[in-house]
């Protein structure tokens, strides 16, 4: 899932509804680029859940596939791997990438992780890239996801840490924050990219839902926003997806090339002979039913 907050409502139906509209799109839009930019990060989260072949897995927040993919990769024929996300989009986008790797081991369905029904005691692994920390009640989400897996079963999330602790959040931002209308600080514990930076947090979160041996790592990795000399393409990049991108809805189009011009200014001094990266940090947490 997407980086940027998502607006409140009853339960999770607001979330749904932003999920199918412009954070699909720019979801499907981006995705090559996407899958691009989070590959180191996604590879460490992945070697972090150990997955061995022949394991069920469930894989929450799976949007356009890219995690689902090498999660049945690494599972083999005799596994099983079952994505799910409320987008249908990049569900639909999700079932398509599947079909064309021809991984028959792998499905993807469109259901609030929240309250679906899941199979009991039935899944070895519980898996996500940025795709719990949207949850408006965690508490119940995680009490019905541990319900899934099987006694022993353990869990494997990556979410990303505080915002100002985010380089590849925060530069852009800043770069913004003065051609901008004022920006009020993301609330703590609203569903949004956020909800997970504090480790209290989250402990009290896993403790409440009874998941046991709750692990919280730390990792800040380079993102690869574009290759070397592409200035436009890492603007369009974070300008759609990053933190800045919640803060230029509704923004007219001569406010957003001010914004691209100041954007593209910071992002230079990072252009070196590999790309032009930012850190990103997250937490890897792990737990055990």
């Amino acid at each position: 899932m997407s980086q940027q907050n998502a607006p409140q409502g009853e339960g999770n139906a607001a979330q749904i509804a932003y999920w199918n509209d412009k954070a699909a799109l720019n979801w499907l839009t981006l995705q090559t680029r996407i899958d691009a930019a989070f590959a180191p990060l996604t590879a460490r989260a992945l070697d972090a859940a150990a997955v061995g072949a022949g394991e069920r897995v469930i894989d929450i927040g799976c949007g356009c596939g890219a995690t689902t993919l090498e999660l049945a990769r690494r599972v083999g024929p005799a596994g099983e791997v079952r994505g799910f996300d409320v987008s249908a989009p990049m569900a639909a986008r999700a079932r398509e990438r599947i079909a064309e790797a021809g991984l028959a081991q792998a499905r993807v369905e469109i259901a609030d992780a929240a309250v679906h029904p899941f199979v009991p005691d039935h899944a070895d692994l519980l898996f996500s890239r940025f795709g719990v920390m949207f949850f408006v009640d965690p508490v119940a989400a995680f009490a019905n996801l541990r319900r899934a897996m099987r006694p022993g079963g353990r869990m494997l999330c990556a979410a990303w840490r505080p915002l100002m602790e985010n380089p590849w959040f925060v530069l852009p931002l800043e770069a913004a924050r003065s051609l901008l209308p004022p920006m009020a600080p993301p609330e703590p514990d609203a569903p949004g990219p956020y909800a997970f930076g504090n480790p209290e947090r989250v402990h009290a979160i896993m403790a409440a839902a009874g998941w046991r041996e709750v692990t919280l790592t730390r990792q800040d990795i380079a993102i690869r926003l574009a290759p070397p000399g592409q200035l436009a393409e890492a603007t369009e990049f974070v300008m759609r997806l990053g933190a800045l991108a919640r803060a230029l809805v509704d923004v007219e189009a001569a406010v957003q090339a001010r914004v691209a011009k100041a954007v593209a200014e910071v992002l230079a001094s990072h252009d070196g002979t590999e790309g032009i990266h930012l850190t990103g940090s997250i937490w890897l947490i792990g737990a055990v039913k």
